[in-house]
């Protein structure tokens, strides 16, 4: 299993109500991509000091890496992307992408 761990830094205009939408559309893409799995969102509750300004993230799990890059290049995940980097502070410099090979012991 992949998990694909997004990390980011939203403008402090958005309001959540955006940060939901952002969510709902990046939930909506189970229902179109293959292997794609669950999808959690919320704001950074880590009492570390470590953040460096990142205050939201979400992880989404895939079956694997050919589920992840058939996400990757989806036109809409392409749409629900541009939608989250036009929230973020910087644009791109306000995200950052890990993901995880999840071993299924």
């Amino acid at each position: 299993m992949i998990r694909h761990c997004v990390f980011v830094k939203f403008r402090d205009d958005v309001p959540a109500a955006e940060r939901s939408a952002i969510h709902a559309d990046l939930s909506a893409l189970r229902a179109v991509i293959d292997g794609m799995g669950a999808v959690h969102f919320d704001r950074n509750i880590s009492p570390e000091p470590f953040a460096r300004g990142f205050t939201h993230g979400f992880t989404i799990d895939f079956t694997d890496a050919v589920a992840r890059d058939a996400y990757l290049v989806h036109e809409a995940h392409r749409q629900a992307g541009g939608r989250l980097v036009a929230a973020l502070d910087g644009g791109t410099d306000g995200l950052m992408v890990f993901d995880l090979q999840i071993s299924e012991d």
